[in-house]
């Protein structure tokens, strides 16, 4: 930039200062609440401040650079231009600093008052505001010390409160009907072109979603193996795919982002909720309007709304991949697949996860506790790998024969003229926690007395009160729990119950695989003497359904 000198007769000079070449830095901010409304725009505060320059400014000057920062709040402490101004003030490139107004320049009342009161004089830095109210720290020093300046602050400063609160205030709204608020859409979906809140499918990624969800489910790679596998077939992850996509992404990580994939990112992507068409937001927040680092919040204030877009992945297939990825899927020894019973296999005794172990060309399991701890805490469980297969397989089909022949019976009891859905053991158990609760109350309510007839101090009854609501509320848990229970029953039992369905299409399995262990299976436990146990998924519903053939088929018996 060229010098500029203009002597102005409606200025003022003062002449015992002595001429200084001015070093400006010419400092623009467009807010996002600023909207589209041109008198704020970058070019118009650009021009204004151009025009203050070349016909009012009184003295000799050069322009260092214009710092522009596009699209921020007054509040946001991540304005890289305005550092950029303050670094190059620190380092002695600037001595003023023009801005249309105090608001445009100052984050909020406290930042004014450090910048005009402490920083910029201790660095001998000029500054110049030529909005309402017009300011000139040099010409005029004594207007930072009146009251129009920090009065001007206090209501820009509750004016950006109120404008936060507001913000917030919409955006929940919006995120309470589901709307998508965010700049940039999850990874695998898009923004309708129609309305930017909604989400569409993004059929480039839908594709390597459904790969993976194949590679975890029916393959039984790790995740550390899946990515690998991204890697080597040269897909971007989530954050390079949105910088590929010409989207100006970025995070506080991003720049130490290779774009490579991780079995962390490949776990977080897929078990992310908006796979099944559910919105889930406000997971942060920043601490407030002033303060724009980001907190944690409790999920129970999560803005989730269901259904609200397509979804990738059917409940069925998330749920299966969510139990598969719930357990110990690690590789061993660098390789990519996860080894059979992986995360399923536990020691009847102590409960510790059995460890794999490899002699003699055989491989077979036993209890890490043993093993790797000490061998007077526990015993080795040993079972080998080709017996464990042949043991689990009997029992599974074992357990589809016991389904099998129960479908048959349900169907029967159904096409009688009267079916019973009562439970009398719910209802027993029902009536015995009434009675504790009423018996806990009533023992609950006559501390009181207790303690003004002096039989108890007050530290006792304190703490045998604490602990009658502890055992009420436990009660009570119980008598809701047994409550659901029995309604569930009232509904009676068809064939169209999960167990049916699951159990029954591997009706004909000849051979084990993952899905299928992750589907059934919830736990193989190994007893000391080569024995196994295995604990079904939906054991609770098949308890239910023995207890709907008993009573029914005791009933016909009786008639």
């Amino acid at each position: 930039m060229g010098r500029n000198s203009r002597q102005k007769s409606n200025i003022i000079s003062i002449p015992s200062k002595q001429p200084i070449l001015w070093h400006i830095a010419v400092y623009i901010r467009l807010s996002r609440e600023d909207g589209n409304e041109e008198s704020e725009s970058v070019i118009n505060q650009k021009k204004i401040l151009k025009e203050f320059l070349e016909e009012y400014f009184d003295g000799e000057y050069t322009v260092v650079d214009f710092y522009i920062d596009d699209g921020l709040t007054g509040t946001d402490d991540t304005r890289a231009d305005f550092m950029r101004m303050v670094q190059d003030i620190e380092q002695g490139k600037v001595n003023c600093v023009v801005c249309k107004t105090l608001s445009r320049a100052f984050r909020n009342y406290s930042d004014q008052g450090y910048y005009l009161e402490y920083c910029f004089p201790q660095k001998n830095v000029r500054f110049i505001s030529t909005g309402d109210p017009k300011i000139d720290t040099y010409l005029n020093p004594e207007v930072i010390t009146g009251m129009e300046v920090p009065i001007t602050g206090l209501m820009n400063d509750r004016f950006a409160a109120r404008t936060s609160s507001d913000i917030r205030r919409t955006f929940n709204t919006k995120r309470r009907n589901g709307e998508f608020i965010g700049a940039f859409p999850p990874y695998g979906y898009l923004k309708s072109p129609d309305n930017k809140n909604q989400l569409i499918l993004d059929e480039d990624i839908v594709p390597i979603k459904r790969d993976i969800l194949h590679w975890i489910v029916d393959e039984g790679m790790s995740l550390n193996g899946i990515g690998k596998r991204l890697n080597e077939l040269g897909i971007p992850n989530p954050t390079a795919y949105k910088r590929n996509k010409g989207w100006n992404y970025c995070n506080p990580k991003v720049k130490e982002n290779d774009g490579l994939w991780t079995g962390s990112t490949v776990r977080r992507m897929m078990l992310d909720k908006v796979n099944l068409g559910h919105m889930v937001q406000g997971k942060q927040r920043v601490v407030s309007y002033k303060v724009h680092d980001k907190v944690t919040v409790p999920e129970d204030e999560w803005f989730i709304k269901e259904n609200t877009h397509e979804p990738t992945f059917t409940q069925e297939e998330y749920d299966t991949m969510a139990r598969l990825l719930e357990r110990d899927t690690r590789s061993p020894n660098g390789k990519r697949v996860v080894h059979l019973f992986s995360g399923f296999l536990k020691c009847k005794d102590c409960g510790k996860a059995l460890q794999r172990k490899s002699s003699k060309n055989m491989v077979y399991y036993a209890c890490r506790t043993y093993t790797e701890k000490s061998k007077s805490k526990c015993t080795k469980h040993s079972i080998r790998l080709d017996v464990l297969e042949k043991a689990v397989l009997a029992s599974i089909q074992a357990q589809i024969a016991l389904i099998d022949s129960l479908s048959e019976i349900v169907d029967e009891i159904n096409r009688a003229p009267v079916v019973d859905t009562q439970s009398k053991r719910i209802e027993k158990m029902l009536k015995e926690k009434q009675q504790e609760s009423e018996r806990l109350r009533r023992l609950s309510d006559g501390l009181y007395m207790d303690w003004k007839s002096g039989d108890i101090n007050h530290e006792d009854y304190r703490r045998m009160k604490a602990r009658f609501e502890e055992q009420i509320s436990q009660t009570e848990n119980t008598l809701l729990h047994l409550a659901e229970e029995q309604r569930r029953m009232g509904q009676g039992i068809d064939t169209g119950n999960p167990v049916f369905t699951d159990f029954l299409k591997y009706k004909n399995i000849t051979q084990l695989d993952r899905s299928l262990l992750v589907e059934l299976v919830d736990t193989v436990y190994v007893h000391e003497e080569k024995e196994i146990t295995i604990l079904f998924r939906f054991q609770d519903e098949l308890e239910r359904i023995l207890e709907f053939v008993e009573i029914n088929t005791e009933q016909q018996k009786a008639n």
